[in-house]
């Protein structure tokens, strides 16, 4: 059996934990490296001691020295500590597998143009869950294509820096796409005051933000007499890692290239 190599990112933080975790409790991968933003009070401590089982790796600020080992690298960080990862794996091979949100057009090209040096995952959502909705949703937009108002819900913990999410904005995408439209001109991400009738090409969003919520979703469509509600609801990020994981396994005989959960479920 291969053992997969894999590193962390964030790996003191509440997603970065729950990597290190999913990933002792598999055979087929090994972490070989940690890695946390320099001043973190983690650095040093070994990754897995909030387990009560030593990993053997502790938490470096160094990519050379944390990414020595490693064939990949699981980020769910920020984008500019991503984008920062990636030139450096790209440079050195190391295969990525993104859950980061917040990328602007630039920093979604820079991984676009690292996918020509090493092979990628990258999607704003890793959970298995969430990609089959979304396939869902390509089906069911198709059928509510006219007469029908298209509203997204998205909540998430009170930590969440970015709105809407990565997901919304995908799950927005996936509903433009299928129905001929662009997102950018069709989507509504905020109503005060006298907003006049709403357009029935648009697509709105709502966020919520509090408490600690993982991560809710849900995609309205509203007819005449009644309403499809499609939802997706997390009540732990243990979902991301373990789709993070199936990532990886799906990079294991690719070189370069930019993927998403999508090629790595078969959902195409």
């Amino acid at each position: 059996m291969t053992v997969l190599k894999v590193a962390v990112a964030g790996a003191s933080g509440r997603m970065g934990q729950m990597l290190v975790e999913a990933i002792s409790a598999d055979d087929d991968l090994q972490l070989t490296g940690a890695l946390d933003v320099a001043g973190s009070p983690a650095l040093g401590v070994d990754a897995g001691a909030f387990l009560g089982k030593p990993a053997g790796v502790k938490i470096e600020a160094d990519l050379s020295t944390a990414l020595a080992n490693a064939d990949f690298l699981i980020d769910f960080t920020r984008p500019e500590g991503t984008l920062k990862h990636l030139a450096y794996c790209a440079e050195h091979g190391i295969k990525m597998i993104i859950g980061t949100t917040g990328f602007d057009d630039a920093g979604k090209a820079a991984i676009a143009a690292a996918a020509e040096k090493t092979a990628i995952v990258f999607a704003p959502n890793m959970s298995v869950g969430v990609n089959v909705t979304l396939k869902l949703l390509e089906m069911a937009a198709k059928s509510f294509a006219t007469g029908y108002d298209i509203e997204i819900i998205e909540a998430h913990h009170r930590h969440k820096v970015d709105a809407p999410s990565g997901t919304a904005l995908k799950m927005g995408e996936v509903v433009a796409d299928a129905l001929g439209r662009d997102l950018n001109e069709v989507g509504v991400f905020a109503r005060e005051g006298v907003t006049g009738e709403r357009d029935p090409s648009s697509i709105g969003f709502a966020t919520i933000r509090g408490g600690d919520i993982v991560g809710d979703h849900t995609v309205l469509f509203a007819g005449i007499g009644e309403r499809v509600e499609i939802s997706h609801k997390s009540s732990s990020r243990v979902t991301y890692a373990h789709g993070s994981l199936r990532a990886a396994r799906f990079l294991a005989d690719k070189s370069t290239g930019l993927f998403d959960m999508f090629d790595v479920l078969n959902l195409r």
